[in-house]
């Protein structure tokens, strides 16, 4: 996918009198302007030959490096830097088919590995042995195992939520509500009353600012406790029955960094959490020489295909054709996996431009793009591009996106504060909704057909595919994290239904594909912007109907002609916010017909 995940690939620009690679890359004038033109597309990926970066947002918010903890009581948590580091043909009738060669069976003594031509294994254990590649655990993290409940887990971009509504939210299997309490601080709750389980997310703020449910109208207090019954008595036992345990909304340890709101998913964990920090972004975020943006969708696939798609940006330029990648410019990626362990992966390539890739579970995954540069009239300079993206397994089969972008270039094609970034965040999230949907149907039959193999993926994935290029390394090194330090899936909620069928078995194209429901309804720039659409197609329209009745009242022709042009023209630019509307509700995509 895009936003995601991948990272910024351009072939080394070659020297036309000797072959040989340069390091020091000189963009001539019309290199600057392909640049320029497409430095506004991506989210996730890029082209092979030219910079696309993500785009996702119009002010990322800044000066958000304090980062605040909340529970009962809670303790704060200073803003600190992510601690880990990162055959033959064969006449049928009248068609002619090509029979490839019989695959041959697997080496019983290879176990899940297969062997190519030259007799060395692919699969995912190259990742660690077949490249010299050893497990480096973090000091103290020889025998731990991977608990995923013990994290901190992003659940939206602040600027995304509205103060005045609480806001449903599902992680790992469980329905959450997430709120903001009378003193300012986010809170996550279980969406459910403790009286009768009624959905909390359905209530309302009410007038003392504690979160009301709308079924009975009990009220809960930040910290949880419940602060009125209506039906209680004033006097007697019923009196005291707000004070009981009982009457406590489970609460969630949350923690404001950096622009997102992150919650851990152990309502008893509050004293682990207030001495884990969270996953940091780069602190070029923070620095004024860049700029950043943001985006969050929530996509109708499991989080181990989310994953997969990010750790992988050799799609880029066939499932992102013309929007972030272009198909003949493709090129082979030699990254490699430098370190492993329970704590994630991090890895590189060995070309121009330094690609650095690393994994940091359970959902962090960050990419640093350096290229160096030497423009007309300034000289050398040293581009980068930062994208960060958090993967979150809300239930089986559905995950959130949530994507931070930031570069130190082309900054006036990006949405910004200063007065010179003109583009709005809503339009840069209509290329960045491209890049999801030019993802979503390849990976919605890529799960299918997983699915239908049976058993865990991760054991297996070496059986079900064919991985022989190093530009799948980051891939399999997701899935050998996975299976072997994961425990091959996230550790959901005893109430996530597992047998039910995943969103992607069922869904149409268009419910895959539902930017409304996905993203317009939960990201606050488009959400507005809709509104704003469909206000001006009502007064362009009603001015329409006026300027065409009054084009036959004056007896002057040219009052009336310049009435009727004044009445087309208006006519036609409803028309024309009618038709961009699509791009917040759903547009269709087909690669076959993007030439």
């Amino acid at each position: 996918m895009a936003v995601v995940a991948g990272s910024v690939f351009l072939s080394p620009f070659t020297s036309a009198a000797t072959g040989e690679n340069r390091g020091d890359v000189h963009l001539p004038r019309a290199t600057v302007r392909a640049l320029v033109s497409f430095s506004r597309f991506g989210t996730r990926g890029w082209s092979s030959t030219e910079v696309l970066s993500i785009e996702q947002s119009a002010s990322f918010v800044r000066g958000l490096g304090r980062t605040k903890l909340s529970s009962k009581r809670s303790p704060r948590l200073g803003s600190k830097r992510f601690a880990k580091a990162h055959g033959e043909g064969k006449q049928i009738g009248p068609v002619s088919a090509t029979m490839a060669p019989p695959r041959p069976s697997l080496n019983p003594e290879k176990g899940a590995e297969e062997e190519n031509d030259d007799g060395e294994s692919v699969g995912t254990r190259d990742v660690v042995e077949d490249e010299n590649i050893q497990e480096t655990p973090e000091k103290g993290e020889e025998e731990a195992a991977f608990v995923w409940r013990e994290n901190w887990y992003p659940v939206s971009l602040i600027e995304d939520l509205d103060p005045s509504v609480p806001t449903p939210f599902q992680l790992l299997g469980r329905e959450l509500v997430v709120w903001k309490d009378q003193q300012g601080e986010w809170r996550v709750f279980e969406d459910k009353c403790p009286h009768r389980l009624a959905p909390l997310s359905e209530g309302r703020l009410d007038e003392s600012g504690m979160l009301q449910c709308s079924y009975h109208g009990w009220s809960f207090k930040g910290d949880g406790s419940c602060g009125a019954i209506p039906q209680a008595a004033s006097e007697g036992p019923e009196a005291k029955a707000r004070f009981s345990p009982r009457a406590c909304a489970i609460t969630y340890p949350t923690l404001v960094s950096q622009g997102l709101l992150f919650v851990w998913p152990d309502e008893k964990g509050l004293e682990k959490a207030s001495v884990t920090p969270p996953p940091m972004l780069p602190p070029e975020f923070d620095d004024p020489n860049y700029s950043s943006v943001t985006i969050q969708r929530d996509l109708y696939y499991g989080y181990d295909t989310l994953m997969e798609n990010v750790s992988d940006p050799s799609h880029i330029d066939f499932a992102h054709h013309k929007v972030t990648g272009r198909r003949d410019r493709a090129k082979p990626l030699p990254f490699k996996v430098e370190k492993s362990g329970p704590w994630g992966f991090k890895g590189a390539n060995n070309d121009t431009p330094k690609i650095t890739a690393g994994f940091y579970p359970p959902c962090y995954y960050y990419n640093k793009i350096e290229l160096p540069v030497k423009l007309p009239f300034i000289g050398e300079k040293n581009w980068e591009i930062l994208i960060c993206s958090f993967n979150i397994p809300m239930a089986p089969g559905k995950t959130r996106s949530i994507v931070c972008s930031a570069r130190n270039f082309f900054r006036f094609t990006m949405p910004g504060p200063a007065w010179w970034q003109l583009v709005p965040r809503w339009h840069e999230h209509w290329t960045s909704n491209k890049v999801y949907d030019g993802d979503m149907i390849v990976l919605q039959g890529q799960e299918k057909g997983f699915l239908a193999q049976g058993g865990d993926v991760n054991a297996q994935y070496s059986k079900f595919t064919f991985t022989p290029t190093q530009a799948d390394r980051f891939v399999l090194a997701f899935r050998n994290w996975l299976r072997k330090h994961g425990k091959s899936q996230p550790d959901w909620f005893p109430e996530a239904n597992l047998s039910q069928p995943l969103p992607s078995t069922v869904l149409s194209k268009y419910e895959m594909l539902d930017r409304y429901e996905q993203h317009t309804l939960k990201c606050a720039s488009c959400r507005t912007a809709l509104e704003g659409f469909r206000t001006w197609q009502k007064v362009f329209w009603g001015s329409t109907i006026i300027l065409a009745a009054g084009a036959g009242v004056p007896p002057d022709l040219a009052l009336r002609a310049l009435l009727a042009v004044g009445s087309i023209s208006s006519a036609a630019l409803a028309y024309i916010l009618k038709e961009k509307e699509k791009n917040f509700i759903f547009t269709d995509y087909n690669h076959s017909k993007i030439d």
